[in-house]
């Protein structure tokens, strides 16, 4: 697959333009991986990067249908249970601009595709910036519909984890979570949280499982292997963040704007899913900020 790289004084990322602007990898000056090592081999879908756009909505949708005002929405399912999952834009081509050597911009226009899975029309950008020890990920949406849109956005990245032999802590502060049923889909609002699930004194993940969403968040998260360190910082739109203990062995640390299913909890009267509302012409964006600390 065709691959831009954006190379800085700290970091070297690659993007793959043809495959939702998903990130191949990103690495440190000295080498190692900041977010997961990829075989460029092996990647056929977005889910096989070290990181994708979820665009216009992020994680799960229940039985691909949702209401809208006076509509009932039927979306085409996109996983073995029935689900629609993680927007429709993570495996389509995004056209790129490279601004400079370590700046890509690239844009993505749902009229493009006659087999769009959502029923509005929008258009996306994301940017990618490379400066000093920081990459900024800017990801934006914008109804270009003539009626109203349920909006909302997320990252998907996966972090390396055991580097030398070394499980980092992991540190946010989050104080609500939800209850979920066996397709991981929330059950009513979000509850304070169990000492298990607490990461707001930092702690190794160690050999737990996690699909779990938070809210209440503050928009910051730390990954700590003693000698370095990977901070996360995310505008108030990513009001929400999954953690996701992944197969191959990384943590999937998703900054998005709702609560995963937020289009039928919001229907069902379950407050603080933020499910935003675009009207026609209006935009949804938040910028992803990752800082390396320390030896890298």
């Amino acid at each position: 697959m065709r691959t831009e790289t954006l190379a800085g004084e700290r970091l070297t990322l690659e993007v793959l333009p043809d495959l939702g602007a998903s990130v191949l990898g990103l690495r440190s000056a000295s080498g190692r991986p900041v977010l997961r090592a990829v075989d460029p081999a092996k990647v056929e879908t977005s889910s096989q990067t070290a990181s994708f756009i979820m665009i216009p909505y992020a994680n799960r949708i229940a039985g691909a249908r949702f209401p809208f005002g006076s509509e009932e929405v039927q979306l085409r399912p996109t996983t073995k249970g029935g689900l629609a999952q993680h927007g429709d834009v993570r495996n389509r081509p995004w056209q790129v601009e490279r601004v400079t050597d370590a700046h890509l911009r690239a844009t993505f226009d749902s009229r493009d595709f006659a087999d769009m899975n959502w029923p509005w029309a929008f258009t996306a950008l994301v940017e990618y910036r490379l400066h000093g020890p920081h990459l900024d990920t800017t990801v934006s949406l914008t109804n270009a519909d003539t009626r109203e849109m349920p909006a909302g956005l997320g990252l998907h990245p996966y972090f390396a984890r055991r580097g030398d032999g070394v499980d980092p802590t992991l540190a946010f502060d989050a104080a609500l979570t939800y209850d979920t049923d066996g397709q991981m889909l929330p059950t009513g609002p979000a509850r304070p949280l169990r000492p298990e699930e607490d990461f707001r004194v930092p702690a190794a993940v160690g050999e737990r499982s996690f699909d779990r969403v938070y809210t209440a968040w503050d928009g910051v998260l730390r990954l700590d292997w003693g000698t370095r360190a990977l901070v996360l910082t995310a505008d108030p739109v990513y009001s929400h963040l999954t953690v996701f203990t992944a197969p191959d062995g990384s943590l999937a640390l998703e900054p998005v704007s709702h609560a995963t299913n937020a289009l039928n909890l919001a229907a069902q009267g379950v407050g603080g899913t933020d499910l935003k509302t675009l009207v026609p012409g209006q935009t949804l964006a938040g910028t992803v900020r990752l800082t390396l600390e320390g030896d890298w």
